[in-house]
């Protein structure tokens, strides 16, 4: 960790970007050449070789690959930039998405060679969604399998017509003619410099009525520069304009020309949308000014080796200053900020002070988490909040046990420490399967949790495909009966239960009724509670199958007691066992649970996926077009799709990619009904 102590830039001297996109893109070795090309670096690493700034982890360096988000900075012409260099793995996608508060552009790599992947559609949605400046670096433009002109041809067909090169490929692709700052007749690989000058130019005023008025009075060159370019930041804030810049990462071609738009020409933070923070239900509108009161969005939670648990944020208003307190979100207690840091991929350099508008960095603060608000506790009731992100839910699950039990305490601590850093890792205990699960977003990704777990902390872990998680219920009205009765020399057990059940419907609030009918005192009202304590653990622990039962109604209608012998343990007994009587003459049935799933595919395999959904016992219920992709929306069994997405790549040659969230329980196959049942009697049988 080197020490440093430079003042704060302003916040129009900076800027942030977040490189994102499908993997095999190229944004690691971009972020490489950034830093090379601004003197940052001596020397180029290698993504093969494992020595990048940004892919610094021992996973990252196994799997040639990177998996989580790096940070990095240097200055040009004047300026401040942070980039995050992204995973673009579909299974860490997640971590792509967190970045997005902390920028005002997303940069968006496509691979010249492959085209438009499926992350790349995916990450410009989201983008827009967030109502964040987007802008296309096309990678690799130096290959001369790289159809240049075809891909962004196809580009603004799936994007739209906002999407227009600021810069030109020159003949032998080694360099690129601006086509936005200046009217170049140089010759170009494709069109020409004159006809894509004319076609950004007039795609940027007319944002602005009065610059239109100019164009149309006097031609392209009367029009003011500095108009024009205040033009262009307000395209690209109100998505009127995603420029499309080109570049070779491995040769350099046009970095020169990508540092000049990203200094001149991307927003700063006083022209980006500003962030949806709240205060209580209203918006609160934040100022870049390092003398208001600090707000800080923590956007990245790492653990590190040396420095214990990193949480990297954006500052969008006031300072984060060393030593200084702060307070996370709803905290009464502030926190003693001891280590501000700039990050340099894995290079920690601390500093003074975090100013607004930039990004860094706080270490040991155990208190500090994922989405996490730091301030100054000006307003200590209403602290400030961010609108919360949609990220994608994990959905992929991997049944768990601990090879050696003795790792118990240890493991807790680890997996805390990992949901920590990664938003879209979870872990849950499913009691109707007695089964511990981890949910991520892929089996890749739960690979990397499987070797962190195992590099980082010594623990293994044995895994299998979590078992579906039926529910029993019962589909007629049945009655029941039991009598206990225990005698042991002394004081003895009495009870007698009479009960009926019937079916509640599917919408009921609770999925079980408990009803007190008896007449007379035959059964004291004391016992009632445990009658239904009886009742109760069979609809926990199961009937039939072994899984928990709802939608029942239980009317306790008759019954006898003993003055001496009836104890509480007697009549849970004969609730408990007059219930299992009613419950096997009721027709018991076990329900399935079913999703709601939305897959997103190009168009030319809709009738594929389709196909396939119904063949898992799915119904396709509607489809829509967005640009060159369809959307199926189906309901279908989550245990048809426990395993679905390396089938979906295949079937739409890894384009494919879907969302799935609960929607409701169906009865299972009758087959399936009958496996459970039977080896759940087997067992009851001991």
């Amino acid at each position: 960790m080197v020490a440093e102590d430079l003042s704060l830039p302003e916040p129009d001297t900076i800027r942030n970007l977040c490189l994102c996109g499908h993997t095999g893109g190229g944004k690691t070795t971009i972020a490489e050449r950034l830093l090379f090309a601004a003197g940052e670096i001596k020397r180029m690493g290698d993504v093969e070789h494992g020595n990048t700034v940004c892919d610094f982890t021992d996973e990252e360096q196994q799997h040639h690959h990177s998996l989580q988000p790096a940070v990095i900075h240097f200055d040009h012409e004047g300026h401040h930039v942070n980039v995050i260099d992204t995973p673009g793995m579909a299974d860490f996608v997640g971590h792509a998405i967190a970045c997005f508060p902390a920028v005002e552009t997303v940069v968006v790599v496509i691979d010249a060679v492959r085209g438009i992947e499926s992350e790349t559609r995916r990450l410009m949605q989201v983008a827009t969604e967030r109502n964040l400046p987007r802008m296309i670096l096309i990678n690799k433009m130096d290959l001369a399998e790289a159809d240049l002109e075809e891909l962004t041809n196809q580009i603004r067909e799936e994007f739209g017509d906002i999407c227009l090169p600021i810069n030109m490929p020159t003949p032998d692709r080694q360099g690129v003619i601006d086509v936005f700052e200046t009217d170049s007749h140089d010759p170009t690989l494709f069109s020409s410099a004159e006809d894509a000058h004319t076609r950004i130019v007039e795609q940027v005023i007319e944002v602005d009525d009065e610059l239109t008025e100019n164009y149309l009075e006097s031609g392209p060159n009367q029009l003011d520069p500095g108009r024009v370019h205040e033009a262009f930041e307000k395209a690209l804030r109100e998505a009127h304009l995603v420029p499309i810049v080109y570049v070779s990462a491995k040769s350099g071609a046009g970095v020169d020309k990508l540092l000049h738009v990203t200094a001149s020409l991307l927003p700063s933070p006083l022209e980006g949308n500003p962030r949806p923070f709240v205060k209580g239900d209203e918006p609160l509108h934040t100022e870049f000014d390092a003398a208001k009161p600090t707000i800080a969005h923590v956007f990245r939670v790492s653990t590190d080796k040396h420095i214990g648990k990193l949480g990297v944020f954006r500052v969008h208003q006031g300072v984060v200053r060393n030593r200084s307190e702060l307070y996370m979100d709803d905290s009464k207690k502030p926190l003693r900020v001891g280590h501000v840091m700039r990050l340099q991929g894995k290079e920690h350099v601390e500093t003074e002070a975090i100013g607004p508008g930039e990004i860094g960095a706080v270490s040991k603060l155990d208190e500090i988490h994922f989405d996490g608000v730091l301030h100054d506790g000006a307003t200590p009731d209403n602290p400030p909040h961010l609108v919360s992100l949609p990220l994608p839910k994990p959905m992929f699950g991997l049944a768990i046990e601990l090879k050696n039990h003795a790792d118990e305490t240890k493991f807790s601590s680890a997996i805390a420490k990992l949901q920590a850093e990664d938003p879209c890792f979870t872990l849950e205990r499913i009691g109707a399967t007695k089964q511990t699960v981890m949910r991520g977003l892929g089996e890749l990704h739960l690979r990397v949790v499987l070797e962190k777990l195992k590099a980082l902390y010594d623990i293994e872990l044995d895994t299998s495909q979590p078992k579906i998680a039926y529910r029993e219920t019962i589909t007629m009205p049945a009655e029941g009966h039991h009598r206990h009765k225990k005698q042991t020399g002394g004081a003895g057990q009495f009870g007698e239960v009479y009960l009926r059940v019937a079916p509640l419907p599917d919408d009921h609030e609770s999925g079980f009724e408990f009803v007190n009918a008896t007449v007379g005192g035959s059964i004291p009202r004391q016992f009632m509670p445990a009658i239904e304590k009886g009742i109760r653990q069979v609809l926990a622990d199961g009937a039939v199958a072994g899984y928990p039962m709802s939608g029942v109604r239980v009317e306790v209608y008759d019954g006898k007691h003993h003055d001496v012998d009836s104890k509480e343990i007697a009549f849970i007994t004969a609730g408990k066992k007059a219930f299992l009587e009613a419950v096997k003459k009721a027709k018991p049935i076990l329900l399935e649970p079913f999703v709601e799933v939305a897959i997103t595919t190009p168009s030319d395999f809709m009738g594929d996926v389709s196909g396939d959904i119904a063949t898992r016992r799915g119904r396709v219920n509607d489809t829509e077009m967005k640009g060159m992709n369809c959307v199926v929306k189906a309901v279908a069994p989550l245990g048809e799709l426990q395993s679905y997405a390396p089938q979906l790549r295949s079937i739409t040659s890894g384009a494919g990619s879907f969302a799935m969230t609960y929607s409701h329980d169906e009865p299972a196959p009758g087959d399936i009904q009958q496996a459970e049942m039977a080896a759940f009697q087997r067992h009851d049988d001991d």
